[in-house]
């Protein structure tokens, strides 16, 4: 298909190009055949831009995606804040049809409490304002459709005003024109390497075939059966509990008032909104395909190919007459395999919280130990790089008593990136781990890039 005819594409947040992957596929490529199998593609990503406030100096996220599409880097990358792009130079965002991203956000991430949360009013949540702002800006000239991507608690959150944040930005994009579907999907419920939930946000303006089409429909239907979620990963629906409401009112009233003094969000794990009325559902996946096991991608590399550090080993550690202090306890540990397993088992504990002088009791339950090779992996969290020894990193037994963690090309391989995605001369192993752990299952938006266009026409 001539490039007159493709879907053109601007991806903000763009990280290590995650949602590019899945839209173009690499050097001809699907992702879903680890790019084995050719891919014929009808997006075209004409703009990008990635930029890491807490990392002016090192913007090693974008460093990773000019390296990977070098002809970009002079003109359709941008490496600015985007904020600053759309008050100075907003002109250097081309006209597009489909604005992508998976915007920020720590302020709601599965990493912090609901109760420390800041949802929208937060330092990264206000990037939601940038997305915004280009829709609003380019006027007659929006992005006809739109595909965003956030933890799920972005469904509940903040904690004193359920649902609120995400009750705001359906508030926006009705004003500016658009029906959105939205589901919960966990990839590894669908055969992907990652379990790994994220809510998926799919817009398509008025002006489109598919909402005047979706506009005459049923919408529990549409998010059940008819909508490009629906057809992108099918579910069966949870037939006792459906909520339905509207957004109609100003974005800031929705802001103040939005179901205020209620414990539960009425935004379930999938629903649509059109004209400013939503609905929402419960459903389950429904797959009769093969489940992806973890061993299936660590089984590729060899023993001898792991590098030392990411073994495990039973050396003392040192420090004084081996003990660590633990918890503001002094705990005798007599080898790094003995921390793993305390860092990773049940826990009932007093802790002391020193900025208010209190006590209270803390629990966490065990985590399997080592990883199970014979399901698929885990989430993939920011902290997963470095040797020390944590809780929520990666370890496996490729063989009796022979501990490691997982080298950088597995956590690709995890999101379904091309092997040594991320190798770059000045990006360490365990920032690349961290650039893992921010990225999105890249199957997924495969999936959804391919139903969309299937269903752009109907």
């Amino acid at each position: 298909m001539g490039k007159e005819n493709k879907i053109k594409v601007v991806e903000l947040f763009a990280g290590v190009g995650g949602f590019r992957l899945g839209l173009e596929g690499y050097e001809g490529k699907s992702s879903s055949s680890n790019y084995k199998k050719p891919f014929k593609s009808n997006f075209e990503v004409i703009w990008s831009n990635q930029y890491e406030p807490s990392s002016k100096k090192n913007q090693h996220a974008s460093l990773v995606y000019q390296s990977r599409w070098p002809r970009d880097k002079k003109k359709n990358h941008s490496n600015k804040n985007i904020e600053d792009v759309i008050e100075n130079d907003f002109n250097s965002i081309p006209n597009h049809d489909l604005l992508v991203g998976g915007f920020p956000c720590q302020d709601y991430s599965v990493a912090t409490t609901l109760k420390n949360s800041h949802g929208l009013e937060g330092t990264k949540g206000v990037l939601w304002w940038s997305i915004y702002n280009i829709l609003k800006k380019k006027g007659k000239d929006k992005a006809k459709y739109l595909i965003l991507e956030n933890v799920d608690r972005l469904l509940i959150s903040p904690s004193n005003q359920r649902g609120r944040d995400f009750a705001v930005i359906l508030s926006c994009l009705n004003e500016l024109g658009y029906a959105v579907e939205w589901k919960v999907i966990n990839p590894a419920e669908y055969g992907m390497p990652q379990r790994r939930r994220r809510v998926f946000i799919v817009a398509y303006h008025e002006s489109t075939k598919i909402y005047k089409s979706f506009s005459y429909q049923n919408p529990k239907k549409i998010i059940v059966e008819k909508g490009v979620l629906a057809n992108s990963f099918e579910v069966k629906e949870d037939k006792y509990i459906y909520n339905n409401g509207d957004v109609c009112d100003d974005k800031n009233n929705i802001s103040k008032n939005f179901n205020k003094g209620k414990t539960k969000s009425p935004f379930l794990n999938s629903g649509f909104m059109i004209a400013g009325n939503y609905y929402s559902t419960k459903v389950f996946p429904f797959y009769n395909g093969e489940i992806f096991k973890l061993r299936t991608i660590t089984e590729r590399t060899p023993i001898k190919d792991v590098p030392k550090d990411f073994f495990i080993t039973n050396e003392v550690l040192k420090s004084p007459k081996a003990k660590i202090q633990l918890d503001g306890k002094e705990k005798k540990i007599s080898t790094e395999k003995e921390l793993w397993d305390y860092l990773k088992g049940a826990k009932k504990e007093l802790k002391t919280n020193k900025a208010l002088g209190y006590q209270y009791k803390y629990a966490e339950g065990r985590m399997v130990f080592p990883d199970c090779l014979d399901k698929p992996s885990r989430t993939i969290i920011t902290g997963e790089g470095g040797k020390s020894p944590s809780r929520f990193k990666h370890v496996i037994e490729p063989k009796k008593d022979v501990f490691r963690r997982l080298i950088p090309k597995e956590l690709e391989s995890l999101n379904m990136f091309p092997e040594n995605h991320t190798l770059h001369h000045v990006v360490t192993d365990t920032k690349r781990a961290f650039l893992m752990g921010n990225a999105l299952v890249v199957g997924v938006v495969e999936r959804i890039g391919k139903t969309l266009n299937d269903l752009k026409d109907v």
